[in-house]
C-alpha cells in the first residue's frame, strides 16, 4: 500500500476557506469602533454610517459564502 495520505479537501478548497475567513475577519474589522470618550455624547453618523450598516454586514455574508463554497466544492 501506499504510505501517503489522501487530504479530505485540496489545495483551492483550502485556499477559498482561508480567503473566506480574512474577508470575515476583515468585515469584524470595518464593523468595530464608533465609540465615544465621552458618555454624554452620541455620534449617529459614525454609529450608523454607510460602512458599519451595509459594507461590513456585506463582508460577513461574503466571507461566510466563501468559506462554505471552499467546503463544499469538489476538487
Amino acid at each position: 500500500m501506499d504510505q501517503k495520505t489522501k487530504m479530505v479537501l485540496g489545495r483551492k478548497n483550502y485556499t477559498f476557506i482561508i480567503m473566506g475567513c480574512v474577508v470575515v475577519l476583515l468585515g469584524f474589522i470595518l464593523m468595530s469602533g464608533g465609540g465615544s470618550q465621552d458618555p454624554n455624547v452620541f455620534n449617529e453618523e459614525e454609529i450608523f454610517s454607510f460602512r458599519r450598516i451595509t459594507l461590513a454586514p456585506f463582508l460577513v455574508m461574503s466571507g461566510y459564502g466563501l468559506v462554505l463554497f471552499g467546503i463544499m466544492k469538489k476538487q
